[in-house]
């Protein structure tokens, strides 16, 4: 199993219904910040489940979704039928979008899956359906050395916050014995130093800058913000 097919799965990583309500969200109230204007064109990409999307359309002209897993798209693409302003995208799909059509491209809590190749193609392609101008946004982000004590904290504090810190323990005892801790022990997490990951936008044709706030609720993960030049 790689980290596509995990996310096909119907996996444990939300603690219970509320959790998941409360990063959904979450993620949607961050990104719909993040539109830069009530007619732009926005790409979710890697949207995962996106039970907010509703919220992020309010905000913009049109939400295209994509994510990898098909069994992930064909739940949102249900989920979303009857919104007017959102389309889910297959890999056809994204690929058919016309060069220099996007206003905004987010991409939250993706990269820890990605290796060096598959991230450097999905750069080439935000750069290629963004404007000149665009705003691309990366969120999430994990930086080395950072403890797995750390995502603990981060979720036992969202737990006491949002009402579920009971549920949170235990899905923290769930996710100890569950395939994602097996998975990461296997093919581990990538991360990203700040400074590395400027110099990356860069040399993809981005100016980009370090957000002074993670989206969601860990913030020793970190957030940046480009723009395509």
């Amino acid at each position: 199993m790689d980290w596509r097919e995990y996310w096909n799965t119907d996996h444990p990583i939300y603690v219970n219904a509320r959790h998941r309500l409360l990063h959904y969200e979450g993620l949607a109230r961050d990104i719909a910040a993040r539109i830069p204007s009530p007619d732009a064109v926005v790409l979710d990409w890697g949207c995962g489940e996106a039970e907010a999307a509703d919220r992020v359309a309010r905000g913009c002209g049109t939400l295209y979704l994509f994510d990898t897993a098909p069994n992930v798209r064909a739940n949102v693409a249900r989920r979303c039928a009857g919104e007017p302003k959102i389309r889910v995208l297959d890999e056809s799909g994204l690929d058919a979008l016309p060069d220099e059509s996007l206003d905004m491209v987010v991409c939250v809590s993706v990269l820890q899956y990605l290796d060096a190749a598959t991230l450097n193609d999905a750069m080439e392609l935000w750069r290629d359906k963004l404007k000149a101008g665009g705003r691309l946004v990366v969120a999430d982000v994990i930086p080395p050395n950072l403890s797995p004590l750390a995502d603990i904290k981060a979720l036992l504090a969202f737990g006491a916050q949002g009402g579920f810190l009971v549920a949170a323990g235990l899905g923290l005892v769930r996710t100890f014995f569950s395939d994602y801790r097996k998975l990461r022990g296997q093919l581990g997490l990538t991360t990203h130093a700040e400074g590395d990951f400027l110099r990356l936008l860069s040399a993809n044709g981005f100016r980009g800058e370090r957000a002074d706030r993670n989206f969601g609720h860990n913030q020793a993960r970190m957030t940046f913000v480009a723009t395509r030049l």
